[in-house]
């Protein structure tokens, strides 16, 4: 009988996770039947998602428990479709308050199912009780980095160090990026979130934060990174603004093209932040989120930084500039002193790539997809 798997991701970077994962396994094994809670990328592959990805991107504590119904519902249908499917393998990906949930529920009502999970709920940061939890529901864990291995084999749970697939070596391409190109510019990547929370918080700083850099420099053309979906409403922010220096993309071979070719990057928090210096582009991470959500993560969270790098080096390689410090001003004052110092973006290259390489496996995707090939 043919092979069944079910994808299940909760955002665009775990959508975008998977499906270099699930792109080696099609290479290798093409015969695999996938049905998914999928994005673009899933989508870019020909694997047919069950409902549109946007509709359980719920940011933060405040707004789940505002849409605690809403969820508990999307949880029963997808856990409902996953068992309609009847997949060997149900392969879920990053998202765990949302994509643990469905697992739990499925491997209790259909127990033969395999359950892998790519990127291991974050135990090094809260909750390194849930540990335990997961012992009962999953049966694989694929983990980015090496130092979350020990918390897994300590309750006897089947672990991979895959490494970040985002981090592997992408063969170079001759891409088209003219629409973009501005003759006598300096192009600086901006990456204002992939949810519409984000978006709607972070794009009006980063505005006056962009006038503000046009009061000193002339030759920086900007450039918003962002999701198919959420183009049009960057875009429309743009227009407002009337902007001449500024364009948005969201064409992922241009957008890390593009990234490659910038001289700075300011990014909202989170995974994109490896890419970056991966790229060997320096940058700086904002964030800003309400105080509810600042207050209850504060207190519940053991690591001083939400920077993966920080946490690594046990500094601040990555300037941070976080809730009251995430201002035009205090960004602007940050990115106007690092592009003035040569040696400080020197420096922070020289130790994010120390700790970039820490995190390579070489071919994480492959080692990824071979786990879930000896599961099947």
């Amino acid at each position: 009988m043919q092979k069944k798997i079910f994808v299940l991701t909760g955002e665009p970077s775990g959508d975008k996770l998977a499906s270099r994962v699930i792109a080696k396994l099609k290479s290798s094994k093409p015969d695999i039947e996938y049905l998914s809670v999928g994005g673009e990328h899933l989508k870019a592959l020909g694997i047919e998602s069950i409902y549109d990805l946007r509709e359980i991107t719920y940011l933060g504590f405040t707004k789940v428990l505002l849409n605690i119904f809403k969820i508990k519902k999307k949880i029963n249908k997808t856990v409902d479709k996953i068992i309609e499917f009847n997949p060997d393998i149900l392969f879920s990906v990053d998202s765990p308050d949302f994509t643990l949930r469905v697992a739990k529920k499925v491997k209790k009502l259909k127990s033969g199912i395999k359950t892998i999970h790519f990127v291991a709920p974050q135990v090094w940061v809260w909750r390194e009780h849930r540990v335990k939890q997961l012992k009962s529901f999953l049966d694989h864990v694929l983990l980015l980095f090496p130092f979350e291995k020990k918390y897994f084999d300590k309750e006897n749970i089947q672990s991979t160090f895959t490494g970040h697939p985002l981090l592997e070596y992408q063969e170079k391409s001759k891409i088209d990026i003219s629409q973009v190109i501005k003759k006598d510019k300096k192009f600086f990547s901006i990456y204002p979130g992939s949810r519409i929370s984000e978006i709607k918080v972070l794009m009006p700083i980063l505005f006056k934060f962009v006038k503000l850099m046009n009061e000193k420099y002339s030759d920086i053309f900007f450039i918003f990174h962002s999701t198919i979906e959420h183009s049009v409403l960057i875009k429309n922010f743009l227009f407002k603004e009337k902007f001449e220096n500024c364009e948005v993309i969201s064409d992922e071979k241009i957008k890390s093209d593009i990234l490659k070719k910038s001289i700075f990057a300011v990014a909202k928090s989170g995974t994109i932040s490896l890419e970056i210096c991966n790229a060997k582009v320096p940058s700086v991470i904002i964030y800003k989120m309400s105080k509810i959500n600042f207050f209850i993560i504060k207190n519940l969270v053991k690591v001083k930084s939400p920077n993966i790098i920080n946490i690594a080096a046990d500094e601040e390689v990555i300037p941070e500039l976080l809730q009251s410090k995430c201002n035009p001003k205090d960004i602007f004052k940050t990115v106007d002193k690092l592009l003035n110092d040569k040696n400080i973006l020197e420096k922070q290259i020289a130790k994010s790539q120390e700790i970039i390489n820490n995190f390579k496996k070489g071919k994480s995707s492959e080692i990824a997809s071979a786990v879930l090939l000896n599961q099947l």
